[in-house]
């Protein structure tokens, strides 16, 4: 179970005598193996009654520094450490907002919060958690932004003509995670009934059904570095498209695609590339769209898989090498004709389990492969490709 976290922990941890206790505790080990030596290491520094949340502190700290732009000197609990942004994510969702005067109905710990409060002409966050929001004071003291930060449901709005940005939360009091949008705390619908006629963000997990929220304008899908992190349902004059994927990297870059751009592209043989979409594009249902932008054609109309003679700049694509009709007999042909020991298997459309196939291929050769397995028509096909990385900018367009 994760530590619970009082007033009065959060006040020590604060403090300069909790402070240099969680700066010693930055060089411990940490780990199952240390446990019992770092609680008594621990406990001679600050005693038994405040061993617990400093050592809980240190270990989400670690958990966090990945994770959010310096986590190594936040307060956290281990909730809001697994439903914050991504500090990136949060940079780029604040950066629709800049300017505008917003107000964060669930700041928890202040993930999203400090980002908005960067960009933002106004800035309130607001917490029914007094302990969250004492974190959320220091969060954002060490980032150097002062949001105003006030108690309150969120929904009972204390504020008027402001952006409004929710985070409802997505685990039960076991930490087991709730799917259904009335069990998140706020429900969907009762965040969007608070504020009908306001402009809303609510951020959600990216297999949430947009369904579920018939009031949302827009909805966007935001991946980093590959992985599809969450969505965005965009209520009001926020919006500015139906559908919005947004592929983000650690390096800075980013680019974006809507439903508003052309989707009329043809279905045709395989070419000398197969261009696997982002996720954030699959999950919007942009595929058609992203093809069209970057001349591409589909393999079939049900699959996500894209070909063409030239692949979009900054993604890693597959140059085909070799082709035949799917079964494991004649993949292990292609293997042994190209000499592959080394395959990374991809699958659409088609029942299959990399893993377990690739444990039964026993690929014996001296080379590196990618083989590509999917439905063409309403058979399997598998493609023998080698993967490269694309020079140029992600977010140059073509065609």
């Amino acid at each position: 179970m994760a530590y619970t976290f009082s007033l009065d922990d959060v006040a020590f941890l604060r403090s300069r005598e909790g402070d240099e206790a969680l700066a010693a505790c930055s060089t411990l080990a940490l780990t199952e193996a240390s446990r019992l030596s770092d609680v008594a290491t621990v406990r001679r520094l600050v005693g038994a009654e405040r061993a617990a949340a400093v050592l809980e502190t240190a270990l989400l700290r670690r958990k966090a520094e990945a994770k959010v732009d310096g986590g190594g000197r936040w307060l956290f609990t281990d909730e809001a450490v697994q439903q914050a942004s991504a500090s990136p994510v949060a940079r780029y969702r604040a950066s629709r907002l800049a300017g505008r005067d917003v107000h964060d109905v669930t700041c928890s710990v202040g993930a999203d919060l400090v980002a908005l409060a960067r960009t933002a002409g106004r800035c309130v966050g607001s917490d029914v958690d007094d302990v969250r929001l004492a974190m959320a004071a220091h969060n954002c003291a060490v980032s150097e932004v002062a949001p105003v930060l006030v108690r309150a449901d969120a929904l009972r709005p204390v504020t008027r003509e402001t952006v409004v940005v929710a985070d409802p939360a997505r685990r039960d009091s076991s930490g087991r995670r709730r799917w259904r949008p009335e069990d998140f705390a706020p429900a969907l619908d009762d965040l969007a009934e608070a504020y009908a006629g306001r402009d809303l963000m609510v951020k959600c997990a990216p297999g949430l059904d947009p369904a579920a929220a018939p009031w949302a304008r827009e909805v966007e899908l935001i991946s980093l570095d590959g992985r599809v992190r969450e969505a965005s349902l965009i209520g009001g004059g926020l919006a500015t498209a139906t559908r919005r994927a947004t592929v983000l990297r650690s390096d800075g870059s980013a680019w974006s695609i809507t439903d508003a751009e052309p989707d009329d592209v043809p279905v045709g043989e395989v070419g000398d590339w197969i261009v696997d979409p982002d996720g954030a594009v699959v999950r919007a249902g942009l595929v058609r769209h992203y093809a069209a932008r970057h001349g591409l054609r589909q393999l079939d109309p049900r699959i996500a898989y894209l070909t063409g003679d030239t692949p979009p700049p900054g993604v890693r694509a597959f140059r085909v090498l070799d082709s035949g009709r799917y079964s494991e007999k004649t993949l292990r042909a292609l293997l042994r004709r190209h000499d592959v020991g080394r395959l990374e298997i991809l699958v659409r459309g088609v029942d299959v389990d990399p893993d377990a196939l690739r444990r039964r291929l026993k690929p014996r050769g001296s080379g590196e492969a990618s083989v590509v397995i999917t439905r063409i028509g309403r058979a399997a096909t598998a493609y023998l490709c080698r993967a490269e990385r694309i020079p140029g900018r992600p977010d140059a367009r073509q065609g």
